[in-house]
């Protein structure tokens, strides 16, 4: 008996010196109150958080600047599969309580968030390098997070640093109008303009040259005024805000970016990413300690089924009839007559990067030819595929994650080519059309010189710039209609085109037109139809109407 007594003491005492130690060890993956609130960290959190999102909430906004316009259909299995975006691609029954939309909404915010603390830890912090030019990076990704909330919403709380917790339940949507908000978005672009430097040593920060074009961007949106907040009309254009435009384009022309020699250069892997186009890119990466690495998960879902899965986000006829000539090489304005692809027409070279075509290689390999069993539902869909934001399957970036597929390659969100076509814009407006010209054919004479991946169809391309007096009559009303076709062409299926018709003020005389014509080759587009004022945006999510107690106002139509 007192052997087992000293032998129960012992092991006590042993169990408690154990238990003393494990309670002095630093826990592993928990931070201390000096790691969470270090500026660079935060900072970092919020550069992150541009790839935190998910192939149904896609911060690429594929489903609502691309399949909700003319240049894609949905795709997938059929009008069932992700059932909300083909709510969206019809604009039919679209209901305030769609759950990808609210998780959207919070996504934004979550980032917003994590932009604010940054600000609020870089303000805060003593000692500091370089103090001011990370809180241009910290303001330039709030800017970004907000002028997408912007151009999806309308009207949405604005929350900063000096937001507290207990504020946000007491901030309407409406708190600020239509154009006071697009200013706080301006504000902090502006400031990152002025505190940013014109290279950065790290891939993937933000530099003066990206918030200068993000800030030429937001005033552009906002010199379109939609005066009455229960429409979205455009009831005129702004000229200080055009002038805008012009500064801060000409601070982008004046470094040294420019436009890529080869259009399918901005859309490749490895060694063209961050290339002398890319103004700013999300970064992705594989093999980086994670389970399948910081990979693109907004877009895998548009890989080919015959490639894996799913098969959405599908150009449509409409795009792929957009990208033909005349004999001149300008764009045919009767454009939308075919209804497939005809190896007898002459298009634009940058359809062939694209848009992947029946019986043409696949992302530039001759030994993977893109073929019709590749497709999931072409009775609705069709036989396009996406190439922009998809890779070569021989490329080591490829990452299965079965039954889904992803991939590593960075995704551009804002290059050269779109500030040319912002400032042409802007010049329009400003009735000077004819220095708009030049800026167009810049863009133009690049596009007639991207064939040497595509050589395969050289019979089939026909492109020219436009020649005042000669081919064309380069009037201002001309020059609009060029401005507008090239940003189509140009930057298709780059989840933009959508946003560009609803700041012209004519998403709807375009979207119904489409749904006219749609409806034939697609009888899913039966009941299709846009309604002004209200499909321009999204439904304040329901949710969120009930968490702010009531304080935020819906949209109207819904």
């Amino acid at each position: 008996m007192q052997l087992n007594k000293i032998i129960s003491i012992v092991v006590v005492v042993v169990l408690m010196s154990g238990c003393a130690d494990f309670l002095n060890e630093t826990p592993k993956g928990v931070l201390s109150s000096d790691q969470v609130n270090d500026p660079e960290r935060l900072l970092t959190a919020a550069y992150s958080a541009l790839g935190n999102d998910h192939y149904d909430v896609p911060l690429s906004l594929w489903p609502y600047g691309t399949v909700r316009s003319d240049d894609a259909y949905k795709g997938g299995s059929g009008p069932q599969d992700i059932q909300v975006f083909h709510f969206f691609e019809v604009s039919n029954n679209i209901m305030p309580n769609f759950g990808e939309v609210d998780r959207l909404w919070f996504q934004c915010y979550i980032a917003i968030s994590r932009a604010n603390n940054a600000i609020r830890a870089i303000q805060e912090a003593e000692n500091l390098d370089n103090k001011e030019e990370k809180l241009g990076e910290a303001r330039f990704l709030r800017g970004h997070f907000y002028f997408l909330l912007k151009i999806l919403f309308k009207y949405v709380p604005y929350v900063d640093e000096n937001t507290s917790v207990d504020e946000y339940e007491t901030i309407s949507n409406r708190a600020l109008t239509n154009d006071g908000l697009w200013q706080k978005i301006a504000d902090d672009f502006q400031y990152a303009v002025d505190h940013l430097p014109d290279v950065q040593a790290e891939a993937g920060r933000a530099s003066k040259p990206a918030a200068a074009a993000y800030l030429a961007k937001t005033y552009l949106y906002k010199a379109y005024r939609q005066d009455d907040p229960e429409k979205h009309a455009v009831t005129g254009i702004d000229q200080a805000d055009l002038q805008k435009v012009l500064d801060n384009t000409e601070i982008v022309l004046s470094s040294g970016y420019t436009l890529e020699p080869d259009f399918a250069f901005n859309f490749l892997p490895g060694s063209y990413e961050n290339g002398p186009e890319a103004l700013f890119s999300v970064q992705y990466s594989k093999d980086d300690g994670t389970r399948f690495g910081r990979l693109n998960f907004s877009d895998l879902l548009s890989v080919p089924m015959g490639l894996g899965c799913c098969d959405f986000n599908k150009p449509s006829q409409s795009l792929v009839n957009a990208f033909r000539t005349t004999g001149n090489g300008l764009p045919l304005e009767n454009y939308n007559t075919l209804d497939q692809y005809s190896t007898q027409e002459q298009y634009d070279p940058r359809l062939f990067h694209t848009v992947a075509i029946p019986g043409l290689p696949y992302k530039y390999n001759s030994d993977r030819i893109y073929e019709e069993s590749w497709n999931r539902n072409p009775a609705d869909y069709y036989f396009y595929a996406s190439l922009k934001e998809n890779v070569d399957p021989d490329c080591d970036c490829f990452v299965p994650m079965v039954p889904f597929y992803a991939n590593s390659k960075n995704r551009i969100l804002i290059r050269f080519a779109d500030v040319l076509l912002m400032r042409a814009e802007a010049l329009i407006e400003l009735h000077r059309s004819s220095e708009a010209l030049p800026l167009i054919n810049q863009v133009r004479t690049r596009a007639r010189n991207s064939t040497a991946f595509v050589d395969y169809a050289t019979d089939r391309m026909n492109i020219d710039i436009y020649r005042d007096g000669i081919n064309c009559t380069w009037d201002e009303s001309f020059a609009r209609q060029a401005l507008r076709w090239e940003r189509r062409l140009e930057l298709a299926m780059e989840n933009g085109r959508f946003f560009d018709l609803v700041r012209w003020g004519i998403a709807e005389q375009v979207m119904n037109q489409y749904y006219n014509v749609e409806r034939m080759r697609r009888p899913y587009y039966s009941s299709a139809q846009f309604n002004a004022n209200q499909h321009e945006y999204l439904p304040i999510p329901e949710a969120q109407i009930r968490l702010s107690k009531f304080m935020y106002e819906q949209n109207p139509g819904y």
